[in-house]
């Protein structure tokens, strides 16, 4: 909030009391009272905006990203441009609260009791001690191993690629080739078909006969085998009964 004030004494010089604001802030009814002087420095101001000091100070995400939002749509209108010091303004108060002395114990670096411990020194002197640097080696041969597979893994993906690669590019040249050969055969039958055209007056059995496998349907080239297998097995029937 205090820096809500610090901001509306920079639109609206003497808007607010700046003496009045808690520049380090740091407990939640301090939060509050910073959002009263900025409700009331709005008021005075004719700003109908009414501020969701509860949802502010809980520091939920959404609400505080809508407000800020709407304050900047607010600066923006209103700000004139003019120079501004908002240390003076605020006459030398720092506006960042200082840190909690509790949280400063609390991070400092645990001492090592091993290190001042009076057997620290007969330790590091001591023969049996340095075994205990050798299991770095295995994390190093960890290491190269996994590297190595590593570099494996991208060989093979590599080699995977440029065969799929190869694959695309002959099914490429195949489907130019089978392309090729159905626009070869459509050739020849659309000549054929007008030859069937210009001869179709003469009512010759062997044109009529041609135009109908050019523009016959799938279904009906299945209907007109049919008969002609029905008369095979017809013409069959009276020979085998003939061999008896």
């Amino acid at each position: 909030g205090a820096a809500y004030c610090q901001f509306m004494d920079m639109l609206f010089p003497g808007c607010i009391s700046l003496k009045k604001v808690k520049f380090q802030a740091k407990l939640e009814h301090e939060y509050i009272h910073n959002f009263k002087l900025l409700q009331a420095s709005f008021k005075r101001m004719n700003v109908d905006k009414v501020i969701p000091v509860e949802k502010l100070v809980k520091g939920r995400f959404q609400d505080n990203l809508d407000f800020i939002q709407w304050f900047k749509k607010f600066y923006d209108a209103n700000y004139d441009g003019k120079e501004y010091d908002p240390v003076e303004a605020r006459q030398g108060q720092d506006a960042i609260p200082p840190p909690d002395p509790g949280e400063q114990i609390f991070n400092l670096p645990k001492k090592s009791h091993h290190a001042n411990s009076p057997t620290a020194g007969a330790a590091k002197s001591s023969p049996a001690s340095k075994p205990g640097s050798t299991p770095s080696r295995p994390s190093s041969a960890k290491r190269a191993s996994s590297s190595g597979s590593a570099t494996k893994s991208d060989k093979d993906l590599e080699t995977q690629v440029i065969q799929l690669n190869e694959q695309v590019h002959s099914l490429k040249l195949a489907l130019e080739g089978v392309e090729k050969e159905r626009d070869f055969y459509f050739g020849k039958l659309r000549e054929i078909e007008l030859l069937c055209q210009e001869h179709g007056q003469e009512n010759d059995d062997l044109v009529q006969r041609l135009m109908e496998v050019l523009y016959a349907s799938e279904e009906h080239e299945g209907h007109t085998e049919e008969p002609e297998a029905e008369e095979q097995a017809h013409d069959q029937q009276p020979q085998q009964q003939e061999e008896y």
